[in-house]
């Protein structure tokens, strides 16, 4: 357990320079979101698109793999509904903390960390969940709350869904490389030296970003808080874990990448949700900052266990 720590050490040490940097206002909240900028839509989008381009398609999407990280997500996504409805909370609330509790820093924190710690298998795996999070989940909870808004399912959320999907980088360059690969086309040699060089600015300015964004989190609500980050860190790498390994039979190296994947913190985009449909930013906002927080003991312990250390 010693060895997986130490190797997840660096990745969160780097969020710990952003924080601090931040914390020092050497790195102002305006140069942060700058540099969230330019890893969103340049540096992680070079490294999607040439894992996707170089990947056979077999690697990237597996049916089973899909099933059992949707059932997973879905049981958890269920749960913090019901808790949140429990609570008193509206159905705009619900869906916020749902979204909490089931989607994680995959992005900016999982696929420079896992492909790095657990080898280069891990990319068609890592890019499968971050796809799902990505269409699924963000389509989901922009159908629940403008439906929840208007009062019914209008024609109009279809084109608003497709435009969200169609202006996401992440979304655009996973799927030119996935079309790429599909052609059996070859990356010429500069073009994928290019791309490895642009890609590998991601892990070093996505972590220091994420600790860089962190400053402007607060703690409020702390019950709740707590109780998201605890679905979000345990419960939700729980349900993908027993999906996988006990329901769907996914092959144990694919279904490790999936569950450490399920076990990262709530991710920022999140709060840029309940931030523009105006839902409990703050909430989600502690969360965040609880939930990466605890992520450096919790993600170390499930790599743990999923590579035998």
């Amino acid at each position: 357990m010693l060895a997986i720590f130490l190797k997840t050490l660096p990745f969160f040490a780097l969020i710990g320079l952003g924080w601090a940097a931040g914390r020092l206002r050497v790195f102002p909240e305006a140069a942060s979101e700058w540099l969230t900028r330019f890893v969103f839509y340049f540096a992680l989008s070079a490294m999607l698109f040439r894992f996707a381009a170089t990947l056979p398609l077999a690697d990237i999407f597996d049916a089973r793999f899909a099933a059992a990280y949707l059932s997973g997500c879905l049981a958890v996504y269920l749960l913090a509904t019901l808790v949140a409805r429990a609570r008193g909370r509206p159905v705009t609330e619900a869906a916020v903390e749902a979204q909490c509790a089931v989607i994680g820093n995959t992005g900016f924190l999982g696929v420079p960390m896992l492909t790095a710690i657990l080898g280069p298998k891990a990319a068609g795996p890592v890019l499968m969940v971050l796809a799902i999070d990505l269409i699924v989940f963000s389509s989901l909870i922009t159908l629940i709350i403008t439906a929840s808004r208007e009062g019914k399912v209008s024609p109009r959320i279809g084109g608003v869904l497709a435009l969200g999907l169609m202006k996401n980088p992440m979304i655009v360059s996973m799927a030119a490389g996935i079309a790429f690969s599909a052609a059996h086309l070859p990356l010429p040699a500069p073009v994928e030296e290019f791309l490895t060089l642009l890609g590998a600015a991601a892990t070093p300015c996505a972590l220091f970003a994420i600790g860089a964004s962190l400053v402007s989190k607060t703690a409020e609500r702390m019950s709740v808080a707590v109780w998201l980050s605890t679905a979000k860190l345990v419960l939700h790498p729980l349900a993908v874990a027993v999906a996988a390994l006990l329901v769907f039979g996914v092959d144990p190296e694919a279904a490790g990448v999936m569950i450490a994947a399920a076990a990262l913190p709530v991710a920022g985009n999140v709060y840029i949700l309940a931030r523009h449909y105006g839902v409990a930013p703050q909430r989600v906002s502690a969360s965040i900052l609880i939930s990466t927080m605890a992520s450096i003991v919790t993600v170390s312990l499930v790599i743990g266990w999923i590579t035998g250390g």
